[in-house]
């Protein structure tokens, strides 16, 4: 038994001091459970309420495409700039770092190749190992207008279940086939959809009309895709936008691990999302960085 003699009496309650609790950053997620907020916030940065995710999950079904052919290599660096890493088990397993301790999402869903109908879909990984891996999110395709659109909604509210179970946010990625329209009509149909059946927070497409009514009537956090490669200031100047129009964060990939210089290229583009630097600015940025240091 404690030695209750050396206890001290309680003195101080502080009366006159209302108890109070930080409101949580994220739209939509207040009255999520504690385990949720703490899992979303080892994504989002709980000052600036926003989140620069590595994407280098491509190879689930593009296999080792440009710039993922040695992920040890040209993708480990750079975990020291990003908040999150978006990545598939097997990656995350053989060659990410165990040191690493900041947010995974886990690619959750798969099946086709590239040369198949991606909408064929279904969930890859269980939550159950998604626990044991230790992730802070899974991650689904919903394919929207798809040909198996049906299925990958069905796919992402059985990951829903399963999350809200164990307390692990579900994002729901809002895939575009190339007989979708991307304009922000389908952008809102398709990120209300995976917000009103339950997603946590969203990941789409960044239109340059009307993409402000996307972030509005979403009513959880969006996070804008990449996409293809495209000239480093295209790309800066494309999350400025988005983050101006309400994104709370980017999914970068391509427009990261291709660049010219990756390291310089995420450094860039964490200043435009958490410390809102102009495009032109976070050019010049990257130039510098780049021409002080080698790329890789």
């Amino acid at each position: 038994m404690a030695d209750t003699d050396s206890i001290s009496d309680s003195k101080e309650f502080y009366l006159n001091t209302p108890q109070v609790a930080d409101p949580f950053p994220l739209k939509g997620c207040q009255n999520l459970d504690w385990g949720m907020k703490n899992r979303l916030a080892h994504i989002f940065s709980p000052k600036s309420g926003r989140t620069v995710m590595l994407a280098v999950d491509h190879g689930y079904f593009m296999g080792p495409t440009s710039g993922l052919e040695r992920i040890d290599v040209t993708i480990n660096p750079l975990l020291a700039y990003a908040d999150t890493l978006m990545c598939t088990r097997g990656i995350l397993r053989s060659i990410t770092p165990p040191t690493f301790n900041k947010g995974v999402v886990l690619r959750a869903s798969g099946g086709p190749s590239i040369l198949k109908e991606l909408s064929a879909e279904q969930v890859a990984v269980s939550m159950e190992d998604a626990i044991r891996l230790n992730v802070a999110a899974v991650a689904v395709q919903v394919f929207i207008g798809g040909e198996f659109e049906s299925r990958s909604v069905h796919n992402m509210t059985q990951l829903v279940d399963a999350g809200n179970r164990f307390g692990v946010p579900v994002l729901g990625v809002t895939a575009v086939g190339k007989q979708l329209t991307r304009d922000a009509q389908y952008m809102r149909l398709a990120t209300r959809i995976c917000a009103e059946l339950g997603a946590t927070y969203v990941k789409t497409y960044f239109v340059d009309q009307g993409f402000e009514t996307v972030t509005a009537s979403c009513p959880v956090p969006i996070v804008i895709a990449g996409g293809k490669k495209m000239p480093e200031a295209d790309a800066l100047n494309m999350a400025f936008q988005a983050i101006d129009q309400g994104a709370a964060g980017v999914d970068m990939g391509r427009n990261i691990f291709q660049s010219e210089a990756p390291i310089a290229m995420i450094q860039a583009v964490r200043k435009v999302v958490h410390e809102n630097m102009s495009p032109k600015e976070a050019f010049d940025y990257y130039r510098s960085l780049k021409e002080s240091a080698p790329s890789r």
